[in-house]
């Protein structure tokens, strides 16, 4: 059996959810994060990337 590498996306969350929108809040939870400088590791799926582009703005992402 070979072993397929899944595609991962390093995400760090460098803005603060105050004063943003409560769905805004809930998609950083979904991603994992939930207090500034954390950084997680997450698989690169298309749901994903789609909640990475709606709080692109709070985070640093890095392929």
């Amino acid at each position: 059996m070979t072993q397929i590498a899944k595609k991962v996306v390093k995400i760090t969350q460098v803005g603060s959810p105050i004063g943003r929108p409560k769905d805004q809040r809930a998609t950083l939870i979904g991603l994992g994060l939930n207090k500034m400088h954390r950084t997680k590791e997450v698989e690169d799926t298309p749901s994903v990337r789609g909640m990475i582009d709606k709080v692109r703005h709070l985070l640093r992402v890095e392929e």
